[in-house]
């Protein structure tokens, strides 16, 4: 395989992902802050609150179809780009993403329409439930996805199979409750939901600003004040979840997320700053804050954390392991009925993806020098300053969300909606939550090169074969529709919110501002 092909094929998928990644969380946390808002107005008949949940709607419905449309065309791409990786382990990760298909998109896709149309069809209650629905679809989704996306960090339940030579399901229940993919569930439905509760906050405070429609102003500003709070304090900890699911599931990301070339003796720091380099394998400039690394992965202050030259000395011997459980697929190849190799290896199985990466540097494994060996093992570790920085870019933003939700918080309390420079930076923190998800995206796929699914298939391996010519031009297409229909969702977004919560439904009376006084 060409490596130019392998890498296009990444950045291809990558921009996809990344893309598609500025839409879903929005519409994760947008689905329940509408269910919230929509309660209230059951509960206290106000029309001021049907308004808000409209409004809001509305700006959901428009960032739905995006995050539908581009989430469409990235499982496409496995096909396309991505072929062998879906003949090898398709039995395994096909299976989430049917589910999902199957129960979440088709429950959300039947609901939303109801949810736009049925305002004048459907009692309060039967509304609200619809919305709920909605709601319980969209992050349903979300959970499939990840259930699939965990098992490739962490590929549990499912076992090579000589007679096929492909990856196969052995127990469901091991996919469905991963560790890894539960953990990833909850922290990215959380960034969700802070995304969320940052955009009406944001969008709140600018009308605020401007002086224009106060009663939903305030009240939408209280909903995401409360709303932003719970969910940036539930983002620290289950990222803190996260990081110890890490420790047992995928010790080299953690590694490299810290930095941390050599072990580290308990009890573990954390390092706050540093300058990784991968050419002198070292972090320069190193600055740590004692403790908390081994709270965070081991839940101790007596448990040491292994560092990178530790990891890679275990992937040596790995590969050596596996280079003879990829001779014994090739007699098995050769003869099926060969007992003495499938003893074999079945004694060296789990290390049979280890033997693969020599593929990239030779074409028969069994033919590699110790040497090429030594010079493999090096090749498990993720690019360390990206992951460093990525890391410390995430976990920064998270601390800034929960100190600017439990300001709003507080001022909403006071009755203070228009502190003016509170609403100048809650209007500037809009993108930082998507900066923020998108980082936490970066250290999830980059961490666990060079893997497509950890320990069992490397990267390379997994493409298809493509040439350079159709993928550029197809990233040119991509990147043009793409680009296009960005410049259309945020115009539409844009528009939507200056034309104000009035200007599609329930008409301010006598053409005033907003019918504070009817609806208070």
């Amino acid at each position: 395989m060409d490596p130019a092909v392998v890498d296009l094929s990444r950045l291809q998928f990558a921009l996809t992902a990344l893309y598609h990644f500025l839409f879903v969380p929005l519409t994760l946390g947008l689905s329940f802050m509408l269910v919230i808002m929509e309660s209230i107005y059951v509960m206290t008949k106000r029309p001021i609150w049907r308004t808000i949940t409209r409004f809001w709607g509305t700006l959901f419905g428009i960032n739905f179809v995006l995050g539908v449309a581009t989430g469409i065309t990235m499982e496409f791409q496995f096909g396309m780009n991505w072929s062998y990786y879906s003949h090898y382990v398709g039995d395994i990760f096909g299976a989430p993403l049917a589910i999902e298909g199957l129960m979440a998109f088709f429950l959300e896709a039947t609901f939303v329409g109801l949810m736009f149309f049925g305002w004048d069809k459907l009692s309060r209650v039967g509304h609200l439930f619809v919305t709920f629905m909605v709601a319980l679809g969209t992050n349903l989704s979300a959970l499939w996805i990840l259930i699939a996306n965990g098992w490739m960090q962490n590929p549990v339940g499912a076992a090579f199979n000589t007679d096929t030579m492909r990856m196969e399901v052995e127990s469901f229940r091991e996919v469905l409750f991963n560790p890894v993919a539960q953990a990833k569930f909850v922290h990215t439905v959380s960034a969700g939901y802070v995304i969320a509760a940052a955009f009406v906050l944001g969008v709140s405070a600018f009308y605020l600003l401007k002086g224009k429609y106060p009663g939903v102003a305030k009240r939408s500003m209280t909903v995401a004040a409360a709303f932003g709070l719970a969910s940036s304090l539930s983002v620290v900890v289950l990222g803190d979840e996260s990081g110890y699911a890490l420790t047992d599931n995928q010790k080299m990301k953690l590694a490299a997320l810290e930095a941390m070339w050599e072990t580290e003796p308990a009890p573990a720091g954390l390092a706050a700053f540093g300058i990784p380099s991968m050419a002198d394998r070292k972090t320069h400039y190193e600055v740590k804050i004692p403790y908390v690394l081994g709270l965070i992965a081991t839940r101790s202050l007596d448990k040491p954390v292994e560092g990178i030259f530790e990891l890679v000395a275990k992937a040596e011997d790995r590969i050596e392991s596996g280079v003879i459980a990829y001779g014994a697929v090739e007699a098995l190849k050769v003869n099926p009925n060969d007992m003495a190799a499938r003893a074999t290896f079945e004694q060296h199985r789990r290390d049979l993806g280890y033997g693969l990466l020599l593929k990239r540097h030779i074409a028969d494994p069994r033919q590699a020098s110790p040497e090429l060996i030594k010079q493999t093992a090096w090749d498990v570790v993720p690019p360390v300053p990206v992951m460093f920085w990525a890391f410390r870019i995430m976990a920064g933003i998270g601390f800034l969300m929960i100190l600017l939700f439990a300001t709003a918080f507080v001022l909403v309390t006071l009755r203070k909606h228009q502190t003016k420079w509170f609403l100048v930076l809650a209007v500037a923190a809009i993108p930082l939550p998507w900066i923020a998800a998108e980082m936490g995206w970066v250290l999830a796929e980059v961490g666990r090169q060079p893997w497509a699914v950890e320990g069992v298939l490397p990267t390379f391996l997994g493409a298809s074969s493509l040439t350079v010519p159709q993928l550029l031009i197809s990233i040119a297409v991509f990147t043009l529709l793409y680009g296009a229909l960005a410049v259309v969702e945020v115009g539409l977004i844009l528009k939507t919110i200056k034309r104000g919560p009035y200007a599609l439904h329930d008409p301010a009376p006598d053409g005033s501002p907003e019918p504070e006084a009817a609806v208070a």
